[in-house]
């Protein structure tokens, strides 16, 4: 499989672009009006199908129909917020479209207005939610820092990242791991461990310090805590095996620097030979797990990657609902639709913590 070009020297471009646009004139250099990826070429990205992308495009559109008018994305009942409006934005990054930018920015822009004020309206940074959603906030937090025009706007985003990576790294257990409250005395588990060390993962690769100490405790954790040497994977709060804790465990274990360990192999070879891992009716935690094994795919290389993708795409675009959403039910999260054009739109390879 032939790699789209780097993002990360996109970013790298984009964010010089926006300094020079500050120190120089409107007359000399007018704002960009857009920042959207060119469309994917076949030939480089065979896997995307027009299918595929199509399923993308409906998905988005269903997203900005749903959107709140505070820019939020939320369950019906207003809850899940944070995570909502995070992974709603991530959906667009995949696809290149940035807040303030294009044709979807003005939406976007209020996604991330409300995300922010959410944080600034914290005393803590914590914003009342549990270690999910913090999870998931630094992540977007750290993908849109740097992407933004207004160098005030970047100036929030890198004051309320760092506060969140601050609150994860005191809420790590002695063992090593977190669970759903923001504090060290909370336990931990292997669902939550893996959602905030991805998050770190991504903030790291942003340019925020996370010591190395925090990632080894978190190897440890994965490896000696809750990965099962019997099954290949990995249990919820011990030894055991789930799909979802396997498939973010040995993404987090990845991301962590333990690509080629026995262990990680051992995790990624029982997913691949799990009979059930594509059923939506054997797996109730499906795009919850696919967000992650995807990525995990990516991460253990082409090979896999492109035994992967076509499977977990195919499965989606049958799942798709009329509406273009993934909805199953009106009280449902608010994770499934974005998570599955995070999946989808793997191949193309714009969020700096999706690619290898």
């Amino acid at each position: 499989m032939t790699r789209i070009t780097s993002q990360k020297h996109f970013r790298m471009v984009f964010s010089m672009a926006l300094t020079l646009a500050g120190l120089l004139t409107l007359s000399l250099l007018a704002q960009p009006t857009s920042v959207e990826e060119p469309d994917v070429d076949q030939a480089e990205a065979p896997e995307l199908t027009e299918e595929a992308e199509k399923a993308i495009e409906r998905g988005l559109q269903s997203l900005l129909s749903n959107q709140n008018t505070n820019g939020s994305w939320s369950s019906d009942n207003g809850d899940y917020a944070i995570a909502g409006t995070s992974l709603g934005l991530m959906a667009f990054m995949v696809k290149g479209h940035f807040p303030g930018f294009g044709r979807h920015g003005e939406a976007l822009e209020r996604a991330k207005n409300y995300l922010l004020k959410r944080s600034q309206d914290s005393p803590t940074g914590a914003m009342g939610v549990k270690m999910y959603e913090i999870g998931l906030f630094t992540i977007a937090m750290s993908e849109l820092w740097g992407m933004t025009k207004d160098p005030a706007d970047n100036k929030a985003i890198q004051q309320a990242l760092e506060r969140t990576v601050q609150i994860i790294l005191r809420s790590q257990s002695p063992l090593g791991g977190w669970r759903y409250a923001p504090r060290p005395d909370s336990g931990q588990d292997t669902s939550v461990t893996a959602m905030v060390f991805v998050s770190l993962a991504s903030a790291r690769e942003a340019g925020v310090l996370v010591p190395s100490e925090t990632i080894d405790r978190v190897t440890n954790y994965l490896r000696d805590q809750v990965w099962d040497e019997r099954t290949g994977g990995f249990g919820y709060q011990g030894k055991g095996y789930t799909v979802a804790c396997t498939a973010g465990g040995v993404y987090a274990a990845q991301l962590a620097g333990n690509r080629d360990t026995e262990w990680v192999e051992a995790a990624l070879s029982s997913l691949e030979n799990n009979p059930k891992v594509f059923s939506r009716k054997d797996n109730g935690h499906f795009y919850y797990s696919h967000y992650y094994a995807m990525q995990a795919m990516v991460q253990a290389g082409d090979e896999r990657y492109a035994n992967w993708y076509p499977k977990i795409r195919d499965a989606l675009i049958a799942l798709q609902q009329p509406n273009g959403s993934w909805q199953e039910k009106e009280e449902d999260y608010p994770h499934k639709t974005p998570m599955a054009i995070i999946i989808l739109g793997t191949p193309h390879r714009y969020i700096p913590v999706y690619q290898r």
